[in-house]
């Protein structure tokens, strides 16, 4: 059975929807860490609340990418360079599930509830500082990892868009 040419319409929203969710997440994240402003309470209830609509959608981002048929990469790219590709989405799956946990588990260990759409998650571990410094810790190394990953993402989908002229970013942009 052949390939399609472009990735399935649900795939490709969920993509876009996400990328500017976790943009924003990023950004609301750095901008909390850097100020004491008067604004840090409201963007922290936010960002938690953000943070769990980012662990539903990357759920739900790994069932449709296990249910649909997807474009391959053109024969023409090297054989390490797919890999390469295989490995970047699979640290993107990996950090998208990671880094709302981490959070998550953050404020588990701070002691403060997280309520989403007013429903109060449980806690699942005891209120302890240390474990508060290390899932936070965690969380910032994550959150580095995952800005670099995304440079690293719209620099390949720059590159064989702009450069190659191959398909591969048309596949994920093209309606």
């Amino acid at each position: 059975m052949n390939k399609p040419q472009v990735y399935p319409i649900a795939m490709r929203l969920v993509h876009w929807l996400m990328a500017a969710l976790i943009l924003s997440l990023l950004f609301v994240g750095l901008s909390m860490v850097s100020s004491l402003g008067p604004w840090q309470y409201t963007l922290l209830q936010w960002h938690k609340i953000a943070g769990v609509v980012a662990l539903f959608a990357v759920l739900l981002r790994v069932a449709l990418r296990l249910s649909s048929r997807t474009p391959a990469l053109p024969n023409a790219i090297p054989k390490w360079q797919q890999a390469i590709a295989k490995l970047t989405h699979l640290a993107f799956y990996a950090l998208l599930l990671l880094m709302p946990l981490s959070g998550y588990l953050m404020q588990n260990a701070a002691g403060r509830p997280l309520s989403v759409f007013g429903v109060s998650l449980p806690s699942i571990i005891a209120t302890d500082l240390a474990w508060y410094g290390a899932f936070r810790e965690l969380h910032a190394w994550l959150s580095i990892a995952l800005i670099l990953l995304i440079i690293l993402h719209i620099s390949a989908a720059l590159y064989h868009g702009l450069i190659r002229r191959d398909g591969v970013l048309r596949s994920m942009i093209k309606h």
